[in-house]
């Protein structure tokens, strides 16, 4: 049936009435994917319900706060029920070990920095859910993720959400032109998480007052260092600290308790001036310290990168934009020359410190809050 172009779009894009328009939300449990669920039944539209199982709640029960524990599908079911639209949970707990747990333990044991969440977002709920959603015919799919997608003249763009507070942009800096015409973020508008929580009590869900998730949902408060030496038990392996002259000053438990940057708990008291961690070696089993200007990065290689321009990144030599390096700090002026499409260098116009392989760096534009996508840092 032809659409009639004098039919005004509805609130998801589409020229046709909410209750002919089916949207998948994915659904986590927590309160930003129930409100839009709930949001979006209200207004009308074919609401599916659907929850990931990632890995095993059973051990996950014990642990409030994680994104994708046994309680949260509860809690998920439970908005399902109070709104009156069908709910259902996949298991996804091989497909998440093979595209998430094994390369978190693996890069970490390589001395990165990886941020699980962002393969999270690109190789499961972008993906396949993504692809689970087109099988059961909906016309989109919504997530309760804090950014906005607006319609550009060239198509879809994706846009840092309006509170800065919660934006995640950082951590959807992988979503590609195909999965951004198809994804929908009802809540990135929204001036605040407390305009979140007021809709969920307008709605009376359960879960209005539930606490945000913290952690990485499989790293139980934060201990990485746990985790991996069950996936790794060889991780655990002991070894030395040494200087950047490979002058033994120490010995350690296990590369894998150690990060990029870090200056306490190193066991080194006594130096004159105070030394950090700039360099993890997982096969000889050191620890390399050294002076904090050697954390000062300016020159930032990238592979693996998503571009979201209107041109290609090849079609120039040069872009000069905002990057991000990591979540918690405001972009900073960087200029981005491109080697092919999915490789480039990065020159960052002040240095910064800390920065690690596997982390992600993310591009912005200077002049609004359009994001051009990013790239995976690496050891070059």
């Amino acid at each position: 049936m032809a659409l009639d172009q004098n039919t005004p779009l509805n609130s998801l894009g589409f020229r046709k009435s909410p209750t002919e328009t089916r949207v998948v939300v994915a659904m986590s449990g927590g309160v930003d994917s129930s409100v839009v669920a709930a949001m979006l039944a209200e207004e009308g539209y074919d609401v599916i319900g659907v929850t990931l199982q990632l890995y095993d709640h059973g051990a996950a029960l014990a642990k409030k706060g994680a994104c994708c524990a046994g309680i949260d599908i509860h809690d998920a079911r439970r908005v399902a029920e109070t709104m009156g639209f069908p709910h259902y949970v996949l298991d996804y707990e091989t497909v998440f070990k093979d595209a998430v747990i094994d390369e978190f333990a693996d890069s970490y044991l390589g001395g990165a920095t990886p941020v699980p969440c962002i393969r999270c977002n690109e190789r499961v709920k972008f993906k396949d859910l993504l692809e689970t959603a087109k099988d059961l015919e909906a016309d989109c799919m919504a997530t309760g993720h804090y950014i906005q997608r607006m319609v550009g003249e060239n198509g879809p763009e994706l846009h840092s959400a309006a509170d800065s507070n919660r934006d995640q942009s950082y951590f959807l800096f992988s979503t590609t032109a195909e999965q951004l015409d198809y994804l929908r973020f009802p809540l990135g508008h929204l001036p605040s998480k407390d305009a979140t929580r007021a809709l969920a009590a307008k709605y009376d869900l359960s879960v209005a007052d539930k606490p945000d998730s913290q952690d990485i949902c499989f790293v139980p408060d934060g201990d990485y260092a746990s985790v991996i030496r069950k996936l790794r038990p060889e991780a655990a392996a002991p070894g030395e600290i040494v200087d950047v002259d490979g002058k033994v000053l120490a010995q350690h438990d296990g590369v894998i308790n150690y990060t990029i940057g870090q200056r306490r708990g190193l066991g080194i008291g006594g130096l004159e001036d105070p030394l950090y961690v700039v360099k993890l070696d997982a096969d000889t089993k050191q620890v390399v310290v050294g002076p904090k200007s050697m954390l000062a990065t300016r020159i930032v290689p990238l592979k693996e990168i998503n571009w979201l321009g209107d041109e290609p990144i090849t079609s120039r030599e040069e872009w000069v934009v905002g990057v991000r390096v990591r979540s918690t700090r405001p972009p900073t002026e960087a200029i981005i020359r491109p080697i092919s499409e999915n490789e480039a260098t990065v020159e960052l116009v002040a240095a910064e410190q800390g920065i690690s392989p596997g982390q992600a760096c993310v591009f912005y534009d200077r002049d609004s809050s359009r994001i051009f996508g990013g790239g995976w840092i690496h050891k070059g």
